[in-house]
């Protein structure tokens, strides 16, 4: 493979005369243990949306963090007043023709490792096994103190039983299962504890100005190591969780290629080639042979 040429290549697949299907044909075809790293925009055809846009700025106000989340009930009561409502679009959400092209290739055997970004579980949903889940997963719920993880459905069983006059007030779904609200009447919102030790219970997915886990980071790392090129579908790659494999690829000497709308952090030559289509309609081209 020569990554200047493909990067070079135009293709008609291409809205905008830029690099298109055919030259992610070619760069799947060159290796035999690609490393995949997925963001928010894998998932925007399954209706959930994404945090960006085009220019990589944020779309909607910027996600709670952890730190307000720790140290304010109110933060968390507003968290899961608007989860209440946003969790069922994560939990109706189906698996989108990115998500399966992704499985697909899994199963073709090219693909060695997945790493997404994404909390909505759709990969293993589409069929993936071979899959990290950086930031956690929003179908388990955490307890701040003991550690206990439950699944969600009881949880939201419980916080829908505990606020049933809630529901009417929620509206505008954010990316990450939380939904606007209306804060006048968030002091009377209950949420449920632990009930093992009493304790602050919190999605299991990592927050904003929360470290993802050391061990989960390492393991997605060694499997890079042992990859022979990296694919980013759907991320600005603007958070350095998602942008240090880039970096890392690019240490290891592996040719990078993203398929993503609009800009990403690496845009400034950390890529050998950027194809700007949506992902699902690219993907299934792609790796059907191109069209």
């Amino acid at each position: 493979m020569t990554p200047t040429a493909l990067a070079l290549a135009t293709d008609p697949s291409s809205s905008h005369g830029g690099p298109g299907t055919r030259d992610l044909v070619a760069f799947l075809a060159a290796s035999h243990r690609l490393f995949v790293l997925t963001g928010a925009g894998c998932s925007t055809e399954s209706g959930i949306p994404d945090y960006r846009d085009l220019d990589g700025g944020w779309k909607h106000r910027r996600p709670v963090t952890y730190q307000r989340f720790v140290g304010s009930p109110a933060v968390r009561r507003r968290y899961w007043a608007g989860s209440l409502a946003g969790w069922e679009r994560i939990a109706a959400a189906a698996p989108n023709d990115a998500h399966r092209a992704l499985a697909d290739l899994e199963r073709g055997g090219s693909m060695h490792w997945l790493v997404t970004q994404n909390v909505d579980g759709l990969h293993q949903r589409a069929g993936s096994s071979r899959v990290t889940d950086l930031h956690g997963r929003l179908d388990k719920v955490l307890c701040i103190a003991c550690r206990t993880r439950y699944p969600r459905a009881p949880f939201q069983a419980a916080l829908a039983s505990a606020n049933p006059a809630f529901r009417g007030l929620l509206a505008g779904a954010r990316p990450d299962g939380d939904a606007e609200v209306d804060g006048e009447a968030l002091a009377d919102f209950v949420v449920p504890e632990c009930v093992r030790c009493g304790g602050t219970l919190k999605p299991d997915v990592v927050f904003f100005g929360e470290a993802v886990p050391p061990r989960r980071v390492d393991e997605a790392l060694a499997r890079l190591a042992e990859a022979d090129a990296m694919l980013v579908v759907g991320s600005s790659l603007m958070v350095w969780s998602g942008y240090r494999f880039v970096l890392r690829a690019r240490e290891l000497g592996l040719p990078v290629a993203a398929l993503n709308l609009g800009r990403t952090r690496a845009d400034g030559g950390e890529l050998d080639l950027k194809v700007e289509l949506p992902c699902g309609r690219a993907l299934t081209a792609a790796i059907g042979g191109g069209s």
